[in-house]
């Protein structure tokens, strides 16, 4: 992107990202909780351990964490509508405080099960409200940026953890996220609210003064009143849960987001970010070891969901998901295909840099599309009055899957080799490529509203039409910028 162009994109919009951090920045942790097995395991499988485990903890440890996400959804369905989008997100950064603190004193398995459940069920919370309040104080011209922080947030985490967890003392990883959260915890209670969460619990002026606080400018009429319509027309639909399957643009968002979430386990990221150094281990690599490839590992993640985070806005979210799907389809072969040749009797050592190549490109091409782009799309598609509710089945399913997926890999590789569950895995990221060719619609650079015509397949509305014409005629002065300075 031009220089200028970036500029322009970003101008006048502080608030929004200092907003945007202060509601992410517990997504730290909460990564920090999400890839905590894969380096923690090891380290708990060890003879002078201080808190002995089973070859059952080990399958318990990764599946409680989805177990409670799951066990968390009515928790996150009446906290964001009844306590706000705000007060839930620091709900969850309180609850996942006490599951560190919990996790830093812990001499007996129980307590790691205690922590792990409590988790799992905090990041429920998190990954619904806080992409809720980003979609809702985000400017459209940068709102898939903002919606995409909150992942790179959670690679941070990731990369965190596997970095510091096999190298100092079992506590050392619960002071770091502890920290993140009281962060949190502190500085997110002075940020502005979502002004559509406040017009729909009818509180105008505080709407108002939020929304002025989350622009640069005092002239928010125009938006304040674009705001309030789309508000008070999406109340006035029905909002009960079979509307879900009943409206056509509610069934169509439904349908793509619990098929995203899908892809995005039978891609293999949740056993892969919980397995890792097993997985590794076992590709027995004589190039790196595996807690070094860990670390590589999150961080091709990081960087590739970094770059996406900020193109996203430029070429789309279609675009990105079809070759993403692509690419990481074909890695998760070619780990397949290694792990069929060893398991064959072939030998595998000349040729053992194969599977160590593959991991870090299935993260980073993983984590440039499929990884980031349903959780971008998560709080676009659905109206005001079943958003609550929509995007908690699609968390539903998202953990539902999860635990799938984790469930699945275990028992396979107990019975057959690692091999098949990857075979599987490829074909279906292969499938999520066609399906999101097919059936996706675009909606980069749209209004929220625009989005449900678009998903109801019904025309925009001249209104909606001509700020979409203003949007062009910015990129069009863009341009025009950019071949004149090239002159």
């Amino acid at each position: 992107m031009h220089e200028k162009g970036f500029i322009k994109l970003f101008k006048g919009t502080g608030p929004q990202i200092l907003a945007v951090l202060g509601s992410t920045i517990g997504a730290i942790s909460d990564g920090m909780h999400y890839g905590w097995s894969a380096p923690f395991i090891p380290i708990l499988e060890k003879e002078d351990s201080h808190i002995k485990i089973s070859h059952s903890d080990v399958t318990w440890l990764e599946s409680i964490y989805l177990i409670g996400g799951l066990a968390g959804l009515p928790v996150t369905i009446y906290s964001v509508d009844k306590l706000g989008r705000k007060a839930s997100i620091l709900l969850a950064a309180f609850i996942s405080l006490v599951a560190w603190i919990l996790i830093g004193v812990a001499d007996n398995v129980i307590y790691l099960y205690i922590a792990r459940f409590m988790t799992g069920l905090s990041g429920d919370v998190a990954f619904v409200a806080a992409p809720m309040y980003i979609a809702e104080i985000a400017d459209k011209k940068i709102r898939g940026f903002l919606a995409g922080v909150i992942y790179v947030m959670m690679l941070v985490g990731i990369l965190v953890v596997y970095a510091v967890a096999p190298y100092t003392p079992f506590y050392t990883s619960s002071i770091i996220g502890s920290a993140f959260v009281v962060i949190q915890l502190i500085s997110f209670p002075f940020m502005p609210d979502s002004p559509y969460y406040l017009l729909s619990k009818s509180k105008d002026e505080k709407a108002r003064r939020h929304l002025m606080r989350l622009r640069t400018h005092d002239d928010v009429d125009k938006e304040y009143e674009e705001i309030n319509a789309a508000v008070k027309r999406q109340r006035s639909e029905r909002g009960r849960p079979q509307d879900l399957v009943i409206s056509k643009g509610n069934r169509k968002a439904l349908i793509i987001m619990v098929v995203l979430n899908a892809a995005q386990h039978f891609s293999s990221i949740s056993v892969m970010l919980m397995n890792l150094h097993s997985i590794l281990k076992e590709a027995e690599s004589e190039y790196v070891s595996y807690e070094v490839a860990g670390i590589m590992f999150s961080a091709f993640m990081l960087i590739a969901a970094t770059i996406a985070d900020v193109i996203v806005d430029k070429f789309g979210r279609k675009g990105l998901l079809i070759s993403s799907s692509l690419l990481s389809g074909l890695s998760l072969l070619v780990l397949a295909i290694y792990f069929t040749l060893k398991n064959t009797g072939y030998e595998v050592g000349g040729i053992s840099w194969i599977p160590i190549a593959a991991v870090m490109v299935y993260a980073a091409v993983f984590k440039f599309g499929l990884g980031i782009i349903p959780i971008v799309m998560t709080a676009e598609l659905f109206p005001a009055k079943v958003k609550a509710m929509g995007m908690t089945l699609a968390d539903f399913s998202y953990l539902f899957f999860g635990l799938l997926s984790v469930e699945m890999y275990q028992r396979l590789i107990d019975v057959y080799y690692l091999d098949l569950p990857f075979y599987i895995f490829a074909s279906t990221t292969l499938i999520t490529a066609v399906f999101s060719w097919l059936y996706i619609p675009e909606t980069k650079g749209k209004t929220l509203d625009e989005i449900q015509f678009i998903l109801k397949g019904e025309p925009i509305p001249e209104r909606k039409q001509s700020h979409q014409i203003e949007n062009d005629a910015d990129e069009k002065d863009i341009k025009m910028t950019e071949i004149n300075n090239a002159v």
